[in-house]
Formats: structure tokens, C-alpha cells, sequence
């Protein structure tokens, strides 16, 4: 094949598919996006299973992200069986895993991404209205059933959520595996700071954008260039692309700006499989768990599992939820899918013995219902006066202080005597005073063993990630009372209301779910500091590789942007006050041990 021009799309049979590559599907403006599609050789009406996002589609998986490759076959070597790999890419189904069965598997470059023409938006209504169009595309062509069903992780489950809220008529089923559903509160700004995921994540795009041409990757089936045809300069692909960290610097409050890429969760009514993973802090939890609870279909499930964010999509445990819900909705077949609890929790265990970084152990369960019904809401008071926090009251007013820069204070509570789990949302209030005019409060929920070590869990995008983590601007206290729950605060992020120094305020803090079993003999603890958590274990060794970013416990996900965090704002000292009228406590969803 020569790359000198895109054209029509060529069509193989091979690896018992019929694989038409380059597709052209045209946009109402006349935009031209391409599209790869693997049928079943046999001529027919099939169930469609779509991916459109950003990553360029003839990217190899296993050259492209090599170490994750390598680190998650290790660990389930099954992934490689039955199918010859050949068309694994990052973060979207195998086509072998899928033609077999009766499918027709389709990727599609988003605008201005890989093959597809265009100015690239990245999270935009622009990419959501292509979808759309794509999405009515393919429920009408010759070899479609009308059923059109998406499935992606990442960047392709976020982007599942607006087109649902669209409601495109062929779209009849929805899995987003570990995505997000709230781009201010959850890509871009957590708690309202500044999140500097984006200013990490977008060079590593350079390389996948239309235009990038020969100095990118060749697509190892086709010999394509995946980022082609033409090779353009650095300054056509500026032009060509939107500048998508200048647009998040000029909007630092929730305005219009975001809004406007608000799903409407009252018209997201497709049955929707929500998958996200506890080692997801700082984007791969929240808001599958959020878009759980507030869309509007009567058939909805949710998932949550653990290890890295990539892993269990492609295990036969995610292939199997994936296909058993497809199956049940885009073939309609009786497979007893009707029965599956509402809720599955992969939930995390300690082995006493356990700290450091471990692989981590789970014990699947099915729920009925996200927080779970039998729920002990449990306050665990705060203590100034000794750093501790108890089921107590503080009693007596206290404080404690600490210097923004430095390592915060930490609240412990004693050692437990017998095992307590922990699943669900989790919240704290706190009355704290600062000696500027704001304050950024960095919480972090912590396992420690009998002698005081942290217990860490391989996340998401991070080999040593704490038990859970929760970020507020105290100038962005304001919430919303309708939204609000004890459990889950919901902050406006519409208003600056700076501090008066050294004056008393009450926060709620947001702060992610988890879900743990604490071994009798351990403990748990609160930090609440002023910058990110950091793991001061060891980094070294094999669970480093498999992650793309340092492994220091937060990931990709830093808030280190010194126009967004002046130091002179956000520098000074903080005290947490306890006891008395300013009653500061941790609030815990503890699942009683005879229920469980």
C-alpha cells in the first residue's frame, strides 16, 4: 500500500475477519474522519461495537506502551490466548475477542486526530457531535442490526457519557470503563485547583495528531502511517489543533465554559455498564460512580475493580462483564443478565503482614445499591491537642498547625481490635483558619500496620496509591445544598470567597471512595496537608514499569502550577481546630462485619 493520499477505504479478509481499513465517514461540514472496521467474513446484519476518541486507531498496544504491555501480560498471561494480538491498541476492544461472536468492531479517529481530517478540540462538543453523526452512520449501514453499542476506557468512556445525553437514536448500550463524567471537577481542577493532568497528557498527543505524519508510528498491519498521510510542521499542527491548557487557565471557576460539556444525566437513559477502579484517584472513580448514581436509565450497573486502569479491561473478567451485558442488550439474548446485582465490588483486602506496595488481593461481592444500603455512617472526631481522632468528641478546643510546604499533620486513630471494611463515598468537615487568604487542603485517608507503616495499593496510573484522597480550595467552600450529602459534598466552584486570616471557617471536603478491609491489629489515619501526597517508600522495582508516569502516589494527576498556587496565597500556615464549637471529623462508610 502507498501513503501518498488518503483514499477509499481497502478491505482484507484476514485473521477470520473482513477488515475494511480508512473508511471515510463524512461530517455534516464536510469534515472527512476514518474509520477501521472488522466484520465477521459472513455476509449479514450485526450488533456494532464503536471506540471514537483521540488515540490514534493503527497504534500498536504492544509497541506504542510497551512496559504496560509487558507488565499486564505478566500478571494474566491469559489475555494473550485466542487471539493473535496483532490488533491490540491502547484502551479499546480487541477485534478477535469480539468478530467471532457476531460483532462488527469499529474505530474511529476523532477530529483531527490519526487518519481523521480536521481541527483537533479534545474534550469539546465538537468531537460529541461527530460522535453522534458516526454513532447514526453506523446503525444505518447494510452489514448493522440498528445496534450500536460504545466501549472504551479513558478518553473513549468519558466521551460515552455527553453523546448518551444526545441521545442518538441507533445508540442502544454504553460501557464506560474508567472514564469521567465531570471535566471541571474531575480532569481539570480538583476541589477548584488546578489539576496538571492536561499540561502532562497533551505532548504525549503531538504524536497522534492528524498531520504528524512520518515522524510518527506506522500502523504494524497495514504499514500506514497512523498519523497521516502528510507530514506537516510544528506550526501547521498549531494551527490546527486547539490550545486546550490556555482555555482551562482563563476559565478557573465552573462557568458557562464547562457547562457546557455537562452531561444532561436526565436524558443518559441507554442501559449503561459503569466500570470504575478504586486506584483511580485524581480521574478513574469518580465519575463512573457519579454517572452510576445520577443517570436517568432504568438499566444501569456498576463495577469497580482495582490495578491498573487498563488491566481488566482486556482479563477474561472485564471481556466477560463486557460481552454478557452486549450480548443481553445490542443481540438480546437471555443470558441472565437481568440478573446481575446492581453493584459488583472487586473489594480490597490486607493480608496482615501486608505494607508497602502490594499487588492486592480482592474478594468480588454484589451489592444492591451505590453507597450500600447497610452503610454505618461513622464519625471519627479529630484531636488537636494529641493528633488522634477517636469516636469521641474532642471535648476540650484545640488546634493543630502546619506549614503549607511541608508534610501536614496526620490524625490516627487506635488499633483496631478486630477487621473493619471501609467501601463507599467519604467526606470530612473541618474548621480550619489560615494566615493568608486561602488555603489548599490536600486530604489523605492512609492504612498504617502495627508498627506504623503505610499500607499502598497498585492504582490506576500510580504503583503506590493511598486508600483514598480528597482535594478542596477553601475559597471554593460554597456548596450546593440540593446536591450536597453528608457523604458527598457538592461544591459550586461558581465564586471566589477568599479568607480573612487567622479567621475560623467550616469546609466540607469532598473526598473520593474506596473500599478496604482494615486487618485487626492496623489503623487508620487523616493527613490533611497543603500540597500533593507523596509515597516515602521505596519506587524501584517491576510495579514502576507499568506505569507511565512516577510512581510517587498521585501520578499524572500533580498540582504544582505556580500561577494557580502563588506562594504567597498558598504557602502560609493552616491550623485544623477540634473540640469545642469547631467539631472536626472524618466521616467513614463502615460496613458492618456480619453483613458482609
Amino acid at each position: 500500500m502507498t501513503d501518498a493520499a488518503l483514499r477509499d477505504a481497502d478491505t482484507e479478509v484476514r485473521d477470520g475477519m473482513r477488515i475494511s481499513w480508512d473508511v471515510p465517514v463524512s461530517m455534516s461540514d464536510g469534515t472527512v474522519l476514518r474509520a477501521d472496521i472488522f466484520h465477521p467474513v459472513d455476509e449479514g446484519r450485526y450488533p456494532v461495537i464503536m471506540s471514537y476518541g483521540c488515540y490514534a486507531k493503527g497504534l500498536s498496544f504492544q509497541t506504542a506502551y510497551k512496559a504496560q504491555w509487558d507488565r499486564m501480560v505478566q500478571d494474566f498471561p491469559e489475555i494473550t490466548e485466542g487471539t493473535t494480538n496483532k490488533y491490540q491498541c491502547w484502551e479499546v476492544a480487541d477485534p478477535e475477542r469480539w468478530v467471532p461472536d457476531g460483532y462488527v468492531v469499529i474505530r474511529i479517529d476523532s477530529r483531527g486526530a490519526g487518519r481523521s481530517q480536521g481541527v483537533q478540540n479534545v474534550w469539546s462538543m465538537q468531537e460529541i457531535w461527530d460522535y453522534y453523526e458516526c454513532i447514526e452512520w453506523a446503525g444505518e449501514q447494510p452489514w448493522s442490526n440498528g445496534n450500536v453499542g460504545l466501549l472504551g476506557i479513558s478518553y473513549y468512556g468519558a466521551n460515552q457519557w455527553l453523546v448518551a445525553s444526545l441521545q442518538p437514536p441507533q445508540l442502544k448500550a454504553i460501557i464506560p470503563w474508567e472514564g469521567t463524567s465531570d471535566w471541571y471537577r474531575e480532569v481539570f481542577r480538583h476541589g477548584g485547583i488546578r489539576n496538571g493532568f492536561l499540561d502532562l497528557w497533551l505532548p504525549k498527543q503531538l504524536a497522534m495528531q492528524h498531520g504528524y505524519g512520518e515522524r510518527g508510528a506506522r500502523n504494524p498491519i497495514t504499514g500506514e502511517l497512523v498519523a497521516g498521510p502528510e507530514t506537516l510542521t510544528d506550526d501547521e499542527l498549531e494551527k490546527n489543533r486547539v490550545d486546550k491548557v490556555a482555555e482551562v487557565r482563563a476559565h478557573p471557576l465552573l462557568d458557562d465554559y464547562y457547562q457546557g460539556l455537562a452531561p444532561d444525566w436526565s436524558k443518559v437513559t441507554v442501559p449503561v455498564l459503569s466500570a470504575a477502579n478504586w486506584g483511580g484517584q485524581g480521574l478513574h472513580l469518580r465519575g463512573n460512580i457519579e454517572g452510576f448514581t445520577q443517570a436517568a436509565s432504568e438499566s444501569k450497573w456498576l463495577e469497580v475493580h482495582g490495578l491498573e486502569h487498563w488491566t481488566h479491561f482486556y482479563t477474561p473478567y472485564g471481556v466477560g462483564l463486557q460481552k454478557r451485558f452486549f450480548d443481553h442488550f445490542l443481540r438480546e439474548l437471555d443470558n441472565g443478565w437481568d440478573q446481575q446485582p446492581k453493584v459488583t465490588l472487586q473489594v480490597r483486602q490486607i493480608k496482615p503482614g501486608d505494607h508497602g506496595s502490594i499487588a492486592g488481593e480482592f474478594v468480588e461481592r454484589g451489592e444492591d445499591a451505590w453507597p450500600l444500603d447497610r452503610t454505618q455512617w461513622t464519625r471519627y472526631h479529630l484531636h488537636g491537642h494529641d493528633h488522634t481522632m477517636t469516636l469521641e468528641k474532642a471535648g476540650a478546643p484545640a488546634q493543630a498547625e502546619y506549614d503549607a510546604a511541608g508534610p501536614g499533620v496526620t490524625f490516627s486513630s487506635g488499633i483496631f481490635d478486630e477487621t473493619m471494611e471501609i467501601t463507599g463515598p467519604l467526606a470530612a468537615k473541618l474548621f480550619i483558619s489560615s494566615t493568608t487568604d486561602d488555603a489548599d487542603l490536600f486530604l489523605v485517608l492512609r492504612v498504617l500496620d502495627p508498627i506504623g507503616r503505610e499500607v499502598v495499593f497498585r492504582g490506576a496510573m500510580d504503583a503506590h496509591t493511598p486508600v483514598a484522597q480528597g482535594w478542596l480550595r477553601a475559597s471554593h467552600r460554597r456548596v450546593d445544598p440540593k446536591r450536597s450529602t453528608p457523604y458527598r459534598p457538592y461544591h459550586l466552584h461558581t465564586v471566589r470567597e477568599p479568607l480573612e486570616p487567622n479567621e475560623v471557617y467550616e469546609v466540607d471536603v469532598e473526598i473520593w471512595p474506596t473500599s478496604v478491609v482494615v486487618p485487626a491489629g492496623y489503623r487508620i489515619a487523616l493527613t490533611v496537608r497543603g500540597k500533593d501526597y507523596e509515597y516515602d517508600g521505596p519506587t524501584d522495582g517491576g510495579d514502576n514499569a507499568a506505569h507511565r508516569y512516577p510512581s510517587r502516589g498521585v501520578g499524572p494527576f500533580v498540582h504544582n502550577d505556580p500561577i494557580d498556587r502563588p506562594t504567597e496565597v498558598f504557602g502560609g500556615a493552616v491550623r485544623v481546630h477540634t473540640g469545642g464549637e469547631h467539631e472536626s471529623y472524618l466521616l467513614l462508610p463502615v460496613i458492618p462485619s456480619q453483613a458482609r
